[in-house]
């Protein structure tokens, strides 16, 4: 689609659309229905970038009810190669603070009402998923993260809960002992299609609160986790804004080689209305 090649997932208050020039916005058909929201395409600092509202216009999509195979799908479909997902999450540590950055390199999957696969059958695929994160945009990421802001945590583990309720005090304790950092619910399955898609995936995550783990802070509610995000636009802007000219052309990751040797179908089997559907995620394999 006219060279893009990265997007930026995340909330409307994360990049605001004056910060855009020459902005197209398109509807992507996809047979998972529409996307969360129009994709827009235009220059941020004068680098051409899409951006995709996670919840679509005025927070109207729950974690749970985003369609992520329709975004993802789509994504792919206009020749998106790397995705920047910007995402509010709760603190799993006394070191990573509210305003905090955290550019995790792991994922605890607590989902459980969401698809997260494109390989439901008649096709199967077994994707290697024990990195989870492009090792070389998460990278990235954190070094220029690190020139905007002073507290920045590269790596951790991000815990995905399915909400929309924020966890209980007995979960929160448990998944502090786990080691994780951070806490929060759009992450999967974004993570997982995208590596499936054969997309480079990275996640800036913008801490907003202690989980109810932490007896002596406030407990986390909407007010706190609204109030601390806008805060942390303007230093997640800079971050995006930065980045985007940082990302090199060429990637040295494997995230693209996905599907290499993961379809375990016998293709030949398959029907062309299946092959069809799928050949925007599988390519040359199918």
């Amino acid at each position: 689609m006219n060279g893009v090649k990265t997007c930026i997932i995340g909330g409307s208050g994360v990049v605001g659309f004056d910060s855009f020039t020459e902005i197209e916005s398109m509807d992507v058909e996809t047979p998972y229905g529409g996307t969360s929201d129009q994709i827009r395409v235009g220059r941020l600092e004068g680098v051409k970038v899409a951006f995709l509202s996670r919840h679509g216009q005025g927070h109207s999509l729950s974690p749970t009810n985003i369609p992520s195979r329709a975004n993802i799908y789509a994504l792919k479909k206009i020749g998106i190669e790397r995705i920047l997902s910007v995402s509010a999450v709760g603190s799993l540590k006394e070191e990573v603070k509210p305003l905090d950055l955290v550019v995790p390199d792991q994922l605890i999957d607590r989902t459980r009402n969401r698809i997260s696969t494109f390989f439901e059958g008649p096709v199967v695929a077994h994707v290697s998923f024990s990195d989870p994160y492009c090792p070389v945009l998460t990278q990235k990421l954190g070094q220029v993260a690190k020139l905007h802001a002073v507290d920045v945590h590269m790596g951790g583990t991000y815990v995905v809960i399915e909400g929309p309720q924020f966890s209980t005090r007995a979960e929160s304790n448990v998944y502090q002992s786990w080691g994780a950092s951070v806490i929060g619910m759009t992450a999967l399955p974004e993570a997982k299609l995208a590596r499936e898609a054969g997309i480079c995936y990275a996640t800036l995550a913008l801490v907003t609160d202690y989980d109810c783990w932490h007896d002596t802070e406030e407990e986390v509610s909407v007010d706190v986790v609204l109030s601390n995000m806008k805060k942390n636009v303007k230093t997640s802007a800079g971050v995006l804004k930065s980045v985007l000219r940082e990302i090199p052309e060429q990637f040295d990751c494997m995230c693209s080689k996905s599907l290499d040797n993961s379809v375990i179908t016998n293709l030949d089997l398959i029907s062309e209305d299946v092959k069809s559907h799928l050949k925007v995620i599988m390519g040359k394999v199918t």
